[in-house]
């Protein structure tokens, strides 16, 4: 970050702690939503033309107001707001590494209408697992081959009355893959097309009758992997900060889950 960057949060966390002091107006959810999609988009980082990874685990901190109001709503927000991620992930093409975790918690040094979002993402090796996602179920590829089909003898066994019982063919080299139709009765398509052999590349979907086989390569973290905290980010009333060792890091508690309110739709028009 350049010297006018920091001169520039600066003067803007400055205003808006003064604007929270004056009008003490309180943070909503579709602030909260907005910031954490900004440390997504700052966050992100390109490792090649088809994957971009971004941080995955949030922690919002709240003035004592704000968090007794906004907690009443017990996990039902963090809920959406980790709906948020994942729906601003896919829109951007953006990969977590692991499942994205949303977090409320006070922090009594805020001002009412302020809030603080800290972004986890990953320095160090990262690790890419080949993997076919069949209706929601993960499968890995492991070098060399994997068949796919209706058989019982199939790797990966669908259930599509369209399949044969050896149908497809995966090969993976540790780098790369293709996709081979092994002569099945009904063909294989992607992209509504029907192919012999085609390359493998992120997010290709290939289908067998009705049901969609899509590749991705998944983010594992590796051994030298460590989490740290995202850099400052730029804000609209919302501070983002490295977090001091005496700064309370106490947990919002969550009421009774049988209690909680709704989320009103207006909150998230927009997003």
């Amino acid at each position: 970050m350049g010297i006018l960057d920091s001169v520039e949060r600066g003067l803007e966390r400055a205003v808006n702690g003064a604007f929270a002091r004056t009008f003490r107006s309180g943070v909503q959810p579709v602030e909260i939503a907005a910031g954490i999609k900004r440390e997504l988009d700052i966050g992100s980082v390109v490792v090649d033309r088809d994957r971009v990874l971004a941080p995955n685990r949030f922690v919002v901190r709240l003035s004592s107001a704000d968090a007794d109001r906004l907690t009443r709503l017990g996990g039902t927000l963090e809920r959406e707001l980790i709906g948020v991620v994942n729906k601003h992930a896919k829109r951007q093409g953006y990969q977590l590494l692991g499942l994205p975790d949303v977090e409320l918690r006070r922090d009594d040094s805020l001002t009412t209408g302020v809030l603080q979002i800290d972004a986890s993402q990953v320095e160090g090796a990262v690790s890419w697992i080949p993997m076919i996602d069949v209706e929601g179920v993960q499968h890995a590829l492991r070098n060399g081959t994997t068949i796919v089909g209706r058989g019982s003898d199939a790797d990966i066994r669908v259930t599509d009355s369209a399949a044969s019982r050896q149908h497809l063919q995966l090969i993976w080299d540790g780098k790369a893959g293709i996709a081979r139709d092994l002569g099945s009765t009904n063909g294989t398509k992607i992209n509504g097309q029907r192919f012999r052999e085609a390359a493998l590349s992120p997010d290709t979907v290939i289908t067998i009758g009705k049901t969609a086989l899509r590749f991705q390569l998944v983010p594992s973290r590796g051994a030298n992997s460590q989490p740290r905290s995202a850099a400052p980010q730029q804000q609209t009333r919302v501070q983002q900060h490295q977090p001091s060792p005496q700064q309370p890091r106490t947990s919002v508690a969550q009421p009774d889950p049988a209690a909680q309110p709704g989320i009103e739709q207006d909150f998230w028009r927009g997003l």
